[in-house]
């Protein structure tokens, strides 16, 4: 059992401490921090988890053994590089950081503590996504030609001044951040890194400052196309399908695979659902305990860093942007 601290009790750093407290013999929350405490006091109480008055009180207590950041992803990389120093593991939630040179100096800081780094992209533990890749690898498809990936929801009308996830900084391109980079972290796990971007951004709908409609034309370095949609202001989809020389696969939702032959009757496979965020941090656990390696390298914790970057830039310049 490792012993947690959630720095940042807004929605989504509640939903992984309530993921596995009290349910998991891997690891709780037992301390944390975050910037608006009179808001979560009641629910940290609930929850069992001391409040710690700043991100510096966390790290220097010796009750907790990691840290999970659920925080603005502007302050990731300086709050990792804090943590790996100060000798604790680390879960940091998606994206990991804005640019690439900001996620290699993490990545330095962890590679010298020598601590674990777990990176939040829970859909890569999807019984679907699992059975798909191997399919990709097993060389059912035939020749990878193309991926398709719209992830969308209403997310943006949300947004309103004052909050962090408003601030054009934190929310580049629309639901890049929100959404958009899960479905460009699947792009790469099931085809490898990509190698350059081209991007249209802007609103439709929104009147908040922030894009709510972005498209992507991507190309992989091996040879492989595909497009991305996000779109910040519409009901949710999570779509993707992948193409083949000899099959297509398409994920509707996050539970079904549909497989395309050519001559062949349509296969529908089914998964049960799963609790991502309860696997992603026990893996995290795991990892942490010296079990299996967490299934998200530090190197394509950077990629995924520099396809953020890519994409943001080319939300406000035209033409094909080289991913650093």
């Amino acid at each position: 059992m490792i012993d947690a601290a959630i720095v940042g009790m807004g929605r989504w750093g509640r939903v992984l401490v309530e993921s596995v407290q009290g349910k998991s013999e891997a690891i709780r929350f037992v301390a944390g921090c975050t910037r608006s405490p009179d808001k979560a006091a009641d629910w940290a109480r609930t929850q069992g988890i001391r409040m710690l008055p700043d991100y510096d009180a966390v790290l220097a207590d010796p009750a907790v053994g990691a840290v999970v950041l659920a925080t603005p992803h502007s302050q990731h990389a300086g709050q990792v590089i804090a943590a790996a120093r100060a000798g604790k593991q680390i879960f940091v939630e998606k994206p990991f950081t804005l640019t690439r040179a900001s996620a290699e100096q993490a990545v330095a800081a962890v590679r010298q503590a020598g601590v674990v780094m777990a990176l939040g992209h829970n859909r890569r533990f999807l019984p679907a996504v699992a059975r798909l890749k191997r399919m990709i690898a097993e060389g059912a498809l035939g020749t990878l030609c193309h991926i398709e990936g719209n992830i969308s929801g209403p997310g943006a009308l949300a947004y309103k001044p004052g909050m962090w996830r408003a601030d054009p900084v934190e929310s580049p391109a629309g639901g890049l951040a929100g959404m958009g980079i899960h479905m460009l972290d699947m792009f790469q796990n099931l085809c490898g890194p990509l190698a350059e971007v081209s991007v249209v951004s802007h609103a439709r709908v929104a009147t908040n400052g922030l894009d709510d409609t972005t498209a992507a034309l991507v190309r992989f370095g091996s040879g492989v196309t595909g497009t991305l949609t996000t779109l910040a202001a519409v009901p949710r989809l999570w779509r993707l399908q992948v193409f083949g020389s000899e099959a297509w696969v398409e994920m509707w939702g996050t539970d079904t695979l549909v497989v395309g032959c050519e001559g062949k009757p349509h296969e529908r496979i089914r998964f049960e659902p799963t609790d991502l965020e309860r696997a992603e941090l026990e893996a995290f656990a795991a990892a942490c305990a010296g079990g299996p390696a967490y299934p998200l390298s530090l190197e394509e914790a950077v990629h995924s860093a520099a396809m953020f970057e890519a994409v943001a830039r080319g939300a406000r310049s035209p033409g094909w942007i080289a991913v650093p």
